[in-house]
């Protein structure tokens, strides 16, 4: 149990307090049971961030939406599945925390459109963005491990995200070929939306994991392969109608990510079809994927 008047962090930029109180009166209006809580608190708190940027990626025209990755035995002690529908309604408790989320930005932050949010677009994911991954059925290490929490930890990964951007490979068995196909999403995005590097994620689902894992290949192995992979001419943009600010840069090189570790690898989907997407970053590396653990502090004294 957590006091009410807890402070639970300070938005950075116009330094509000934002107590227990104030996320569970959201919790509550969103649909949370007192069990969805917990992942609500660390998402904020992963969101407030200084590195997350959550004024920026909240107030920008850009339209991006905040992606909510959970990890560890939360998962099914909640009901979450990493299954069927991944992205969309897969199970109330992903549906209510993402919609927790978005309520807290407007009630206690004012992001509401045409007032702190100044979205050209938006997305759908602006009312709900929650995925458990599926690590019931994937060896793979988790994305929360990967980012350094320990085994046995629940912990969710805060992402400044635009919408998923599906795609469809059934013809191949070979990892290079698939990542080939996460990669050239990847690039059409850095042409037809933002060029510079970030954290870019993948969503994995069976079909494809099993043909990574029939060639032994882990999440390190396909992160090196998209890098080495997606990454654009400047010159491209004159093929999608933004010549004008190529310049005299056409032949510089733009890697979509700063290194390897900037892609965030997601088991999750449905068992069938050859299906994967990519999820692009809001804009470049102004803001970073944040993980923090759920109900735990993992770095603090004592």
């Amino acid at each position: 149990m957590m006091p009410p008047d807890q402070l639970v962090g300070v938005e950075p930029v116009r330094e509000r307090p934002i107590t227990v109180e104030k996320l569970a009166v959201n919790a509550v209006m969103a649909g949370c049971l007192p069990m969805h809580f917990p992942v609500v608190v660390a998402a904020v708190t992963a969101m407030l961030r200084e590195d997350f940027l959550l004024h920026g990626t909240t107030a920008s025209t850009g339209g991006s939406a905040i992606l909510l990755v959970v990890n560890g035995p939360i998962r099914q002690e909640i009901g979450m599945s990493g299954s069927f529908n991944a992205l969309s309604s897969s199970d109330r408790a992903s549906t209510v925390i993402g919609r927790a989320l978005r309520l807290i930005l407007i009630n206690l932050l004012d992001v509401r459109p045409g007032d702190v949010d100044r979205s050209t677009l938006g997305h759908p994911g602006k009312i709900s963005y929650c995925i458990a991954e599926d690590e019931q059925n994937s060896c793979w290490r988790s994305l929360a491990a990967e980012r350094g929490v320990p085994d046995g930890f629940s912990a969710v990964t805060v992402f400044a995200a635009g919408a998923p951007r599906q795609f469809m490979n059934e013809w191949t068995t070979n990892p290079e070929d698939i990542c080939e196909t996460f990669a050239a999403e990847m690039r059409a995005n850095m042409r037809h939306y933002s060029i510079w590097p970030g954290n870019y994620a993948i969503v994995v689902p069976p079909q494809l994991r099993n043909h990574f894992n029939t060639a032994g290949w882990s999440k390190t192995d396909i992160r090196n392969q998209v890098f080495r992979r997606a990454r654009v001419r400047r010159a491209e943009w004159s093929d999608v109608g933004k010549g004008s600010v190529v310049g005299d840069r056409g032949d510089r090189v733009y890697t979509a990510l700063r290194n390897p570790d900037d892609l965030l690898v997601i088991a999750a989907g449905g068992p069938a079809g050859g299906f994967g997407a990519v999820i692009p970053p809001w804009l470049g590396a102004k803001s970073q994927a944040v993980t923090v653990a759920i109900g735990a502090c993992l770095d603090c004294a004592g």
